[in-house]
């Protein structure tokens, strides 16, 4: 079945970004010239998402609002002859058929996974974390469609770090080398703060199967006494196939200020615009 619907947990307070987000939600913080969503967003399109679903809570209005139409930003573009940016807003606009719903509760991301249930129904979908921003020729989520249309069961996205930053990924046990990138996983373990299971952990890009919904109606609360997708994927694991794609490419956790930095100056050298005033203005910092 192909996929065709992602889900994009957007309801969190990002208290790590504080004080940028104590008016807007930390989604709108913008990366160079665009806010950390539509970057989310345009990866789904790019992969063939036909339908993007926000899990949102009662602050994060604005997220509405960026995918929706502005008649009066409209009108003064085009009265002021800004003809290509109008096309640019127009673009936004139009990208993408988006479902709201709302997370009462700050219950974990499992639990924000799980109020998408009636609108996935029984099929496989994407879940996209905007934190995780991704530099790649292709699409992380395509490269685990590609994967997914092998196996036809969980896959999610796996990142090698060093053992002292186990504690704030979810780690995998490997079960069966695949191929140099693909793995058969077995146990997981939500932030460990000793003895992680491997050096490869799970970011932000996952394909969801209907198994894997129904694990997380039944697992208890984990770390931080949240619902845990990590404990659901783990429990399907148990019983049936979950798989792990190292995919190609380079994560910025912008989540955090240092994260937001890095990912600003790699996607800066990357823009064939930006790229010379930035050696200019590292030139002028002296480093």
């Amino acid at each position: 079945m192909k996929i065709r619907k992602a889900v994009f947990p957007v309801a969190g307070f990002g208290t790590r970004m504080l004080p940028a987000t104590k008016a807007i939600p930390k989604e709108m913080i913008t990366l160079i010239d665009k806010p950390l969503i539509q970057y989310a967003v345009e990866e789904a399109v790019n992969s063939g998402i036909e339908q993007m679903i926000f899990i949102t809570g009662r602050t994060k209005k604005a997220l509405e609002d960026h995918f929706d139409i502005n008649v009066e930003l409209g009108l003064e573009l085009e009265k002021s002859g800004k003809l290509e940016l109008l096309e640019d807003m127009r673009r936004i606009s139009e990208m993408v058929d988006v479902t709201y719903v709302r997370q009462k509760k700050m219950l974990g991301l499992g639990n924000a996974i799980l109020c998408a249930r009636d609108i996935v129904r029984d099929e496989p979908f994407a879940v996209i974390l905007p934190d995780d921003i991704i530099l790649s020729e292709k699409p992380v989520t395509a490269q685990l469609i590609d994967e997914y249309a092998k196996v036809k069961k969980p896959v999610v996205s796996l990142m090698r770090v060093k053992p002292e930053d186990s504690y704030k990924y979810g780690i995998v046990e490997v079960k069966e080398t695949v191929d140099d990138r693909f793995y058969r996983l077995g146990s997981m373990v939500e932030k460990p703060r000793e003895n992680p299971p491997s050096d490869l952990a799970i970011i932000g890009r996952y394909i969801i199967t209907p198994e894997v919904m129904d694990a997380l109606e039944n697992v208890t609360p984990g770390a931080g006494g949240e619902i845990q997708l990590t404990d659901a994927l783990k429990h399907v694991a148990k019983y049936n196939d979950v798989y792990g794609y190292g995919f190609t490419g380079k994560r910025f956790d912008c989540g955090t200020k240092a994260g937001l930095l890095e990912a600003t100056v790699n996607f800066a050298a990357a823009n064939p615009e930006l790229r010379e005033e930035l050696k200019s203005i590292v030139a002028d910092l002296g480093f």
